[in-house]
């Protein structure tokens, strides 16, 4: 079974949206990754950091899900990372209320020995040099490394990143952050100089408009599918990322062929995750449900030219 590596944040959430709010919720980048992962014939493992707040039916969730938690560090006397957010009605935008660190700020990642040769590596969300180190972690070069990241790091750490940038094979951003990163308006020209700083594969999430997957001077699209409702988008970014790594990783087939195959597969994995609150969804998530999404997917953009 492909080993899969997952470097990033395991938190707390508190979510309001118009359709209602929590109090603190399971969430982080990790979380959201790990249980997309989880979906598929894979040898995970997550490496993050916790407080001693974090309850031990999360961590027992995990284990029961196949994802190796030997790396997620439990500091008994800190605090799990917090973040607080309000969605705004067209659920495209929102307003961080509170960010509180707490452990995640003094973070050192270690990749347990037997994952070092891992084949794919995710890096979630994090500061651009925590990112390095564990790519440094590794006996060799994975045969896939891939990188999310956020505009923060591009106000705040923008050296680190471009250093991290040319370390990888796959950047997955946003369609805002793209254009941060790159100066320019047309995603098209964007990817390419996004190519240009190192990685392979470039791909561009456009929340409910889908996601775009540029290798060369070929592009790949994957639509959004149309839901009756959407009552949390918290995670599904990292949701995808999940999906999109962990098809990969069963796979272990790197082909842009297969890469958008995996992009199909991220993006009904993230369908799912806008369905409920947090975490809600993706705990009560079935193979067969997603194999019904999948062929919504292909139905939904297949046609015949031939007639």
């Amino acid at each position: 079974m492909s080993k899969l590596v997952i470097v990033g944040a395991v938190a707390f959430d508190a979510i309001e949206t118009p359709f209602g709010k929590t109090d603190k919720i399971l969430g982080g980048p990790a979380t959201f990754i790990g249980l997309a992962a989880s979906q598929f014939e894979v040898d995970s493992a997550i490496v993050s950091i916790v407080g001693g707040d974090f309850p031990n039916q999360y961590l027992d969730m995990f284990k029961n899900r196949g994802i190796d938690i030997s790396s997620l560090e439990v500091v008994q006397n800190g605090k799990t990372f917090f973040w607080s957010g309000k969605y705004h009605n067209d659920m495209n935008t929102r307003d961080t209320l509170a960010t509180e660190l707490n452990v995640l700020a003094d973070f050192n990642p270690v990749v347990p020995e037997k994952y070092k040769n891992s084949k794919v590596l995710m890096l979630g969300n994090l500061q651009p040099s925590v990112q390095s180190s564990v790519i440094e972690q590794m006996n060799k070069k994975p045969d896939l490394v891939i990188l999310d990241t956020m505009n923060f790091w591009m106000d705040t750490a923008l050296e680190d990143l471009k250093k991290v940038i040319r370390k990888v094979d796959v950047i997955t951003i946003n369609d805002e952050e793209a254009r941060q990163l790159t100066s320019e308006y047309s995603l098209v020209i964007a990817a390419k100089k996004i190519m240009g700083m190192g990685p392979k594969y470039v791909v561009i999430k456009k929340g409910e408009h889908g996601a775009l997957l540029f290798f060369e001077n070929e592009i790949f699209y994957a639509p959004a599918l149309p839901l009756k409702s959407v009552f949390d988008p918290t995670g599904a970014g990292d949701t995808f990322a999940g999906g999109f790594a962990g098809f990969l990783a069963q796979t272990e087939d790197f082909s842009f062929d297969n890469l958008k195959k995996a992009v199909i597969y991220g993006s009904a994995l993230a369908s799912f995750c806008v369905e409920k609150f947090g975490t809600e969804r993706m705990l009560n998530l079935d193979k067969k449900e997603l194999n019904d999404r999948i062929l919504q997917f292909k139905n939904l953009t297949q046609f015949d030219l031939s007639k």
